[in-house]
């Protein structure tokens, strides 16, 4: 176990399992926390080929620590947006794929946290919220561009409008999350997915952390030539390789069999 202030890595097998560790807070975001989580996945331990995101205590994250929001003019904010946007960057398109165990409130700065993530589980008990808008102030953290791509830009400016809350189920129907389990039930699901997603390929899941994301925002034609580098470079691997012979030689399972 490792902890930085506010941050505890545990390591299980290869899943690194990363814990938002302000209870008290609510799991807030300080400016503190989130370069901790920068800090935490630009140095995962070699070996790590999943991670899991959770936090401590009733919830995943209650958003901006608005003790921390100061008056900054226009240069001030731009940078500290910027910051942010390095941070999550380093999640989203960091060394590997990382599954967030949600629970309590996803909300404001902690759905902008959820939206860098690559697989959502969320459990019974979550509910999500950007209350910005009602507070004079718009997202930094990246949520304009990561929230829409999850549940389109209509949903976004309502909640942001209206102060709309979503609950886990329509939650899960919108989009916020892949997965809907009982209450206490998130965490466990997502390591089962993250032992899932480690047992592929490493140069596999690099290609849907980094390529499938630029190639939706691509141009039909670009989006195709990408495509056929990524395949080309993927196949061309050993483990690949080695792969498609059990398969063809019976040694691999088949789709929908364990």
């Amino acid at each position: 176990m490792t902890r930085i202030k506010d941050i505890q890595l545990d390591i299980d097998g290869d899943v690194a399992v990363v814990r938002l560790n302000r209870p008290a807070k609510r799991n807030a975001l300080s400016d503190a926390l989130v370069q901790a989580v920068r800090d935490t996945f630009q140095n995962l331990p070699a070996g790590v080929r999943a991670a899991v995101l959770h936090g401590e205590g009733d919830h995943f994250c209650a958003g901006l620590d608005l003790s921390e929001l100061q008056e900054r003019d226009a240069g001030a904010g731009l940078h500290h947006s910027r910051m942010w946007h390095a941070c999550l960057e380093e999640v989203q398109y960091g060394p590997v794929p990382v599954v967030a165990a949600l629970h309590g409130a996803v909300v404001g700065g902690g759905l902008e946290l959820a939206a860098s993530c690559h697989i959502r589980v969320a459990d019974d008990t979550t509910f999500y919220a950007l209350p910005e808008g009602s507070r004079g102030i718009f997202v930094g953290g990246g949520g304009a561009v990561r929230i829409p791509r999850l549940i389109g830009a209509a949903r976004m400016t309502d909640m942001m409008l209206t102060g709309r809350v979503y609950q886990a189920a329509e939650g899960e129907r919108a989009g916020f999350a892949q997965y809907l389990v009982p209450a206490g039930q998130a965490l466990p699901k997502a390591l089962e997915l993250a032992r899932r997603v480690a047992q592929n390929a490493p140069l596999t899941n690099y290609a849907l952390m980094h390529a499938l994301p630029r190639i939706a925002e691509q141009p039909a034609d670009q989006g195709f030539f990408t495509e056929a580098l990524m395949a080309a470079i993927a196949q061309s691997a050993p483990e690949a390789k080695e792969r498609v012979r059990d398969f063809l030689e019976g040694r691999a399972a088949k789709v929908g069999k364990s």
